[in-house]
């Protein structure tokens, strides 16, 4: 006969093995899901835009941010990573990109939402490239599932320009 350690070995490896078997399921069932989430942003005032003392244009922006990200959520989603970033040219840098705007959205109960907020982060330029500059405002999201591999996209929203002046 087979000893105690032989068969409890056996049986954790087994054991082992479904959830593995199972784990691998759950990423591959999240590659028939094909979300299609909307977002809209509105920029409703420029609070300020000044030259900073060492040379550094900054700008202050009032933001309505609507979004309905309800079908990126399966049942093997853990939690959604969602940031709104401000992107623009610049003769040194083909692509810049700030980031105005972050949260964590838990559950689908929370991921339609609507936030009327200031940019949470600094929005600063290294350099005095801002002036009539048109910029997009990105909405990017990372799903986080419970296994698997992480999944990422964003919504590109054009037609924003900063003045030609300070404020």
């Amino acid at each position: 006969m087979h000893s105690f350690g032989y068969r409890a070995n056996a049986l954790l490896t087994f054991a082992i093995t479904i959830l593995a078997l199972m784990c691998a399921m759950a990423s591959v069932s999240d590659n028939f899901n094909s979300p299609s989430p909307t977002s809209e942003v509105q920029v409703l005032n420029i609070n300020w835009f000044q030259k900073k003392p060492d040379g550094d244009d900054e700008v202050s922006l009032t933001l309505n941010i609507s979004a309905n990200l309800e079908s990126l959520f399966t049942w093997n989603t853990k939690q959604v990573f969602v940031f709104l970033a401000a992107e623009y040219q610049t003769p040194k840098n083909a692509l810049n990109q700030v980031s105005l705007w972050d949260g964590i959205i838990p559950s689908k109960e929370h991921a339609k939402y609507w936030i009327h907020t200031t940019n949470k982060y600094r929005f600063i330029d290294q350099g005095s490239n801002l002036r009539g500059k048109n910029f997009n405002l990105t909405l990017h999201w990372h799903v986080m599932p419970k296994t698997g591999k992480m999944f990422a996209d964003k919504i590109v929203m054009t037609g924003f320009r900063l003045p030609e002046a300070y404020r």
